[in-house]
């Protein structure tokens, strides 16, 4: 089946073809390290690590996935000064915190990480490459600035599908160094009362890399001249990838051949973010959540479309991980030996192939899970067994795997194989009980069984227990 991806350039859905047969290059823009993540920050990751994996276990292709760190930028040393930190120190803090709270959410680590501090040396040579070729100029003012001249490229605006005399003028350095307000800056020159770590030498002056440069360049290094896909968030399209697309090809550099871009995740209809003051932090969420059920949050739609946070959202997400799980542990003791592992199924595969239509696989996995405990019902093990493994392979794909160790906690495996052994133990003398007629101690067992979340089914074949939800349980507790 032909993998189909939405191509922001194009407005429309393109068959997937590499540019080398059985290898995919992908690059999307990090964060820049002014702050700890929250939810909105965070998104893009969980969308774009459902992408690889599905790439990798759904089409055998081997990713090199390249995610920037944007170490030095004005905000950095603007919240770095105001809290009286050097900014490196500052930046080095929030970078820890994301791959923390990346590393909660089950995001894979990328192949490569580059700061942008760390290529300098790549940023000159594309700069040097641009003037050399009319696109790109010092300012006359002595200032250092370096910027890229909008009106010598034909297709600037090709990205967004706008008109260069419709753009507003580019705020990122001071205009009076520009030919046309609109042109952007590639390096900024060094400014009175910045610290002098805060850059590095060129031969156009002392200064730092503009932002839109920097990912040119890391994606230059780590994927070459040209690659498959770009992708962040919708709110990167303009100006942030447009001017990436521009500098990039008027350089010579085919640079992306897919561009994809997520939706936001909105909280009263507005974007998440700091400026607004509705940001919900991954480490405070998951405090109270398990980072699981985070995790199926974000990764429960289309990665382009929005997600709108709200009170009950969480507990929703909650409830379906604890169908997953409850099916799973009802009929899967252990997680699946590697030899156990299964195709997942061609409904999966196809709505997968349909621009990640996430949706339309959580709809194959539940079908499963209904059918399994249908099957298990009427005694059909082997089926229920077969089911379950496909529930595995499926969730695996979507990074909400309950079996994965990712979301098990130290010491998992032994805690259940310790508390299967003592629930063995009362399930015998239950049974024992019961066989001397003593009702009275069996309905005792099964009741402390049950108060302790673990809830038990008596088949022809004996008693069979499992895990309560998180939900049947409170609604047990409430009973009680």
């Amino acid at each position: 089946m032909t993998l189909q991806l939405f191509d922001s350039a194009a407005g429309e859905l393109r068959d997937f073809q590499p540019v080398r047969p059985g290898h995919v290059g992908m690059y999307i823009c990090g964060l820049t390290t002014q702050g700890s993540p929250h939810i909105g920050h965070v998104r893009f990751t969980v969308a774009f690590d459902i992408l690889r994996r599905w790439l990798e276990t759904g089409h055998g292709y081997q990713v090199t996935l390249v995610r920037n760190v944007t170490d030095i930028d004005d905000k950095i040393l603007t919240k770095a000064a105001g809290h009286d930190v050097p900014w490196e120190q500052w930046s080095y803090r929030h970078e820890r915190d994301t791959n923390d709270a990346l590393d909660l959410l089950g995001v894979k680590r990328p192949s490569y990480e580059p700061r942008a501090t760390g290529h300098v040396t790549d940023m000159v040579d594309l700069m040097q490459i641009l003037i050399e070729k009319g696109h790109a100029y010092a300012a006359e003012d002595g200032s250092g600035d370096v910027y890229f001249d909008v009106r010598s490229w034909p297709d600037y605006g090709s990205l967004t599908r706008q008109r260069v005399d419709d753009m507003e003028a580019a705020a990122d350095a001071d205009p009076r160094g520009k030919r046309d307000p609109r042109d952007f800056a590639l390096w900024k020159g060094h400014k009175p009362g910045e610290p002098a770590s805060a850059s590095w030498p060129t031969p156009f002056g002392e200064g730092r890399p503009g932002w839109h440069l920097e990912c040119s360049a890391m994606a230059r290094r780590w994927l070459g001249d040209e690659f498959d896909i770009h992708g962040g968030g919708i709110d990167l399209r303009f100006p942030h990838h447009e001017n990436e697309q521009a500098q990039s090809r008027a350089a010579g550099l085919g640079f992306a051949n897919y561009w994809l871009h997520n939706g936001w995740v909105t909280l009263g209809g507005e974007k998440m973010s700091k400026s607004l003051g509705n940001t919900l932090a991954v480490h405070e969420l998951t405090k109270t959540v398990r980072p699981l059920v985070l995790r199926y949050y974000l990764a429960a739609v289309n990665y382009r479309a929005t997600i709108e946070y709200h009170d009950g959202a969480l507990g929703e997400a909650a409830a379906a991980v604890d169908r997953i799980e409850g099916f799973l542990e009802r009929v899967l003791p252990t997680a699946p030996e590697h030899g156990e592992f299964v195709d997942v199924p061609d409904d999966f595969a196809e709505a997968m192939n349909d621009d990640l239509n996430v949706s339309g696989a959580l709809a194959v996995v539940f079908d499963a899970i209904r059918e399994g405990n249908t099957a298990l019902d009427q005694g059909d093990d082997d089926r229920a067994h077969e089911l379950a493994l496909q529930v595995v392979a499926m969730t695996e794909v979507l990074g909400v795997n309950p079996f994965d160790p990712q979301w098990q906690t130290g010491g998992s495996d032994r805690s259940r194989e310790a508390l299967g052994d003592v629930v063995e133990v009362l399930l015998a003398t239950r049974q024992k009980a019961r066989s001397s007629r003593d009702f009275a101690t069996a309905d005792a067992i099964r009741d402390q069984l049950t108060a302790a979340g673990i809830e038990v089914e008596d088949t022809p074949d004996g008693a069979r227990w499992s895990l309560m939800s998180a939900a049947d349980r409170a609604a047990q507790q409430t009973k009680d």
